[in-house]
């Protein structure tokens, strides 16, 4: 997806057994995809930071939805039942859904996990890519990408960053 492009239908399976759409969400000003997974070390040390964004903005209309698209044949960490568990160790607050055709990933042009994706209230892309500028260290990061873009998002205007590139482990698709 480019910046600008208007959010496809999809329909994917959260670890509470419900299935969440674009239209989830509808009545919210702003939805995230984060393309992630359970295995990676850079995704799992975004945990935590997304569940305090997520905490942060929710009374400001924000909705944030969780997808692991990753084989989970090459990378049984990542399988429906272990995303069950780690939805219910980490406490996450925010759908985590389970993309096993990986076509919600290849739609969103995702490559890395973690990767983020806002869309505004009419659901247009309005920014794609890294969460911060330091994913080894929370106290050095100097620039907080995703959180701009849902600030910006939020208050109806575009965000200065549209597309930065993400850090992270290569998706891993199916053979």
């Amino acid at each position: 997806m480019e910046i600008g492009d208007s959010l496809f239908d999809f329909r994917l399976k959260g670890t509470d057994n419900r299935y969440y759409d674009k239209y989830t969400y509808a009545d919210r000003f702003a939805l995230v995809l984060i393309v992630t997974c359970n295995h990676c070390p850079y995704s799992r040390i975004y945990w935590q930071r997304l569940v305090r964004l997520f905490k942060k903005y929710e009374e400001d209309n924000l909705a944030i939805l969780i997808i692991n698209p990753n084989d989970a044949k090459q990378y049984p960490e990542d399988s429906f039942e272990r995303m069950k568990s780690i939805k219910k160790e980490l406490k996450l607050p925010f759908p985590y859904l389970h993309d096993e055709s990986q076509e919600v990933a290849k739609k969103l042009g995702a490559s890395r996990t973690p990767e983020a994706f806002v869309f505004n209230s009419k659901r247009t892309l309005v920014y794609k890519g890294a969460i911060d500028d330091n994913w080894e260290n929370e106290n050095m990061v100097t620039r907080v990408y995703l959180e701009d873009a849902i600030e910006y998002t939020l208050d109806g205007m575009e965000p200065d960053y549209t597309d930065v590139p993400p850090v992270g482990c290569s998706i891993k698709w199916k053979k």
